[in-house]
Order: C-alpha cells, then structure tokens, then sequence
C-alpha cells in the first residue's frame, strides 16, 4: 500500500530501496526556507543496520503489512529453536543466532508472535514476562533493609538478575523479558 512519505509513523514497516524497514524515529521539519520534510531513521528487519532518510510530502513510499501468526515454542535441536503454528500445526525451525537474546526466556510450550513477511519469518516477539526459580541467591546481609539495595541471583536459565534481599533460592519470580529486569515475586 503506498503512503505519502510524511505519513510515515514510528512502528511502520516499509520497503525502501528493495529491503524492508521499520520506522524507529520519526521527525516532520518545516524548515523557513523550501518545503516540509519528514525526517525517518529506520532499522534494517533482516541485517540489523540502520539509516536516516528524508521524505518530501510529494514522495510515496511502500507501506508492508506483516503477517503475525502465535507459534508454540516446542524444543530445542542443537542450535534450531523448533516451534508450531497454532491454527495450521505446521512447524518452523529458527536458528538461535536469528532468536537472539529472547532464546534465553524460551520454555516448553511457551506461546509467541512470529511477524513474516512473504512467508519468511522477520522478528519473535516473546510475552512481556516470564516466571523463573532462583537456584543460586546472596544470604541477607544485616542491616541492609533499604529498599533501594538489591543483590545478585542466579536464574534456572543460567541468567543473572539483581533482586530485593527478601527473595531467596527457590523461589520463583516474574522477570520483564524487554530489560531482564526483577518484578515481582511470582504468586503461588
């Protein structure tokens, strides 16, 4: 679908110079003297790269629609992250290097959007939290009740978290996926 280039929004996917983008900032500039500009810097979905990138409001540009569909993460294969469609059961093998980082969070039966496009995966977007066991923790340290301080753990995934000194080994916690980051003891 064809857009005018100052109708480009921040989440935008779009094809630009035979690759697709995805739009990370945008800025309209009215500059005093010639016409208005919006000022785009997209990031490459496939390589990772990214550009800044003039439109005019003259200029049109391919707008991509991708198509998001729920996997269930099923097992790992050396380094393949097998996981399922949900509606048609066919199943899609990923490579770790492609998952990145969120193949830390992964568990069995862990259900996430795969965003493709033509057919071909571009981008895994996990939940925003996961619940993990600690198996290794710091003992409370007397006498250190703030509540600004926090220790070092240890998670059944081998990632280490920073977490209020109440929390001890065994016990499961919920934990952002976006930041790694501590948020809350998890409820029984």
């Amino acid at each position: 679908m064809k857009i005018s280039g100052n109708a480009v929004r921040i989440g935008n996917v779009i094809e630009y110079e035979g690759k697709l983008w995805v739009a990370v900032k945008t800025q309209h500039t009215q500059p005093g003297k010639g016409g208005a500009y919006m000022q785009v810097e997209l990031k490459n979905l496939t390589e990772g790269t990214k550009t800044n990138v003039r439109f005019r409001s003259a200029e049109t540009v391919e707008r991509v629609s991708l198509d998001v569909h729920p996997y269930q993460y099923l097992y790992a294969e050396g380094s393949d992250l097998i996981f399922m469609d949900q509606s048609t059961f066919e199943q899609i093998t990923l490579s770790r290097d492609f998952v990145g980082d969120a193949a830390d969070f992964l568990q069995d039966g862990m259900l996430v959007n795969v965003s493709s496009y033509e057919g071909k995966p571009l981008s895994i977007q996990l939940p925003d939290t996961v619940v993990l066991t600690i198996t290794e923790a710091d003992p409370v340290v007397k006498g250190q009740t703030a509540s600004s301080s926090f220790k070092p753990a240890v998670l059944e995934n081998g990632m280490r978290v920073m977490v209020p000194p109440h929390i001890g080994s065994g016990m499961k916690i919920v934990i952002n996926t976006d930041d790694r980051s501590y948020v809350e003891r998890a409820k029984e």
